[in-house]
């Protein structure tokens, strides 16, 4: 079950990674249209979950540092809607094999 968490979270933080990279563009183009530059940094903080939720993924099939796993796990919940989905799904299979990891 962790393998499958650990696949679920890094699919969650490319994902992530993705959809923030478009709307830190289209923000910032949006931002610089409408006056409002902080717009793309939505995008940002995005990517930036994503990221973290992508280490948390490798750490989670490494079966290492089951803190780090954990909050990747719970960093991939906020990447509305498909992060919501894997991440609480993620985070109920790491929760629970916390024995497995050295």
């Amino acid at each position: 079950m962790v393998k499958a968490a650990g696949i679920l979270t890094i699919i969650a933080g490319c994902y992530g990674i993705g959809v923030g990279a478009a709307m830190a563009t289209v923000g910032g183009v949006i931002g610089m249209l409408t006056g409002m530059p902080a717009l793309g940094a939505i995008g940002g903080g995005a990517i930036g979950l994503g990221i973290v939720a992508l280490i948390g993924g490798i750490f989670a099939l490494r079966r290492r540092t089951w803190g780090f796993a954990l909050t990747g796990t719970i960093l991939a919940i906020p990447l509305f809607p498909v992060g919501t989905v894997l991440g609480i799904i993620s985070l109920i299979f790491v929760a629970k094999r916390k024995g497995e990891f050295a």
